[in-house]
């Protein structure tokens, strides 16, 4: 066989290597009576006598690869071990007699976060079996399954950590870096489990940055990085790497008309699992910052007209009330007088709760805010208002 290739290929050459001198000739002015030119329309049948088929493209060396797909193997064999299948289990009932068994319920994926055995991942995909509603598996590559508890959620990130009970050799956390610095057109690995289909993997670029969604907390979520890497219905959780197997961010929705990927996906960013996680694996909740107010169930304000965010009440002792910021109160007759409605954090508009939230969610405990209020007809702003952690 591989004579006869050779030979073909030895043919084809002579072939080519007539023709073109023959045609080379055929245009001197000195060339003879007797010389024919080879037309390359003929040229072209005699390779294909010879078994040369002129359109083939040459194969890879065997066991070559280009640089891009070195990359993506290396990267996916190196965080395999840090993504999990996350199995949501209910109790049904299955007969007359009122016996029950676990089923699975629900399933998402999830990553390593650390070698004590904390597991990130949304908290869509486990918010149907809190509160003893349902339990939890979490499945690794090699098929090993740990019961896993739920340690903490913050749903407006859409965030939950889990815990399992593994030796710290079987546990390889995913790589979190110490820059956050993402650009659009950075490659992007998505390893999830799609469909129940297990660690699968797609790839993509960072399409866009500071994406805002509306999050399973019902608030947005700012600073999504969307990706047209393929996520599908159990991609939920998964880790978003870059070529260097660091995270990027954890999968989280889409955007489809029919369920299924259409080329816009979007993660939560690595910085900001980088600062709620450790706070849920510390003490079971993520921190929030405020200025010592309550505040009336969202869409109140809109129910009045008022563009803004009413105050409530304000805490004893508190920055708002140091600040001499005012709540609703009822007046010596029984008429509501109405208190400060916030308009406007550090000179950004707040014209919801939601603009409220994340004007404040971006500072930390201790830092001070400008807080411009409108009180009746007037507008204050009251300057340098410190923030300190709500007890929940």
């Amino acid at each position: 066989m591989n004579q006869r290739r050779i030979g073909a290929s030895f043919a084809a050459a002579l072939l080519l290597s007539s023709a073109s001198l023959v045609t080379l000739s055929a245009c001197k002015s000195t060339a003879g009576p007797s010389e024919r030119a080879v037309p390359v329309k003929d040229a072209a049948e005699e390779l294909k006598k010879a078994g040369v088929d002129d359109r083939a493209i040459a194969p890879l060396t065997a066991g070559s690869r280009i640089e891009d797909e070195k990359n993506t193997i290396s990267v996916f064999r190196n965080a395999a071990d840090a993504t999990v299948f996350v199995t949501q289990k209910a109790r049904m009932v299955v007969d007359y007699y009122g016996n029950t068994e676990e089923v699975a319920a629900g399933s998402g994926s999830g990553f390593v976060w650390d070698k004590e055995g904390h597991i990130v991942t949304n908290y869509h995909v486990v918010a149907d079996g809190l509160g003893n509603r349902g339990s939890f598996t979490v499945t690794f590559q090699n098929q090993k399954v740990y019961n896993a508890k739920v340690v903490g959620v913050e749903p407006r990130k859409d965030i939950a950590v889990l815990k399992i009970e593994a030796p710290a050799e079987a546990l390889q956390p995913v790589k979190v870096p110490s820059d956050f610095h993402l650009e659009v057109g950075q490659k992007t690995i998505a390893i999830g489990n799609p469909f129940g289909l297990d660690h699968s993997l797609t790839t993509g670029v960072i399409s866009a940055l500071g994406r805002q969604v509306m999050g399973a907390g019902n608030v947005t979520i700012r600073d999504m990085v969307q990706t047209d890497a393929a996520i599908n219905p159990g991609n939920s959780g998964g880790p978003l790497l870059d070529s260097s197997g660091q995270l990027i961010g954890m999968n989280t929705m889409i955007f489809s008309k029919s369920g299924s990927s259409a080329g816009i996906g979007f993660a939560v960013p690595v910085s900001t699992i980088a600062k709620i996680v450790p706070q849920i694996v510390k003490s079971g909740k993520a921190e929030q910052v405020g200025i010592g107010v309550a505040l009336f169930p969202s869409g109140f304000e809109r129910r009045l007209g008022i563009e803004g965010v009413l105050i409530k009440n304000v805490s004893p002792n508190g920055p708002a009330a140091k600040a001499g910021l005012r709540g609703t109160k009822k007046g010596n007759d029984g008429e509501i007088i109405l208190g400060d409605v916030i308009t406007a954090v550090d000179g950004q508009k707040v014209k919801d709760f939601d603009d409220l939230y994340n004007s404040i969610d971006k500072h930390s405990a201790g830092e001070k805010v400008d807080v411009t209020v409108k009180r009746g007809e007037e507008t204050l702003v009251l300057k340098g208002i410190d923030l300190v952690v709500l007890d929940l």
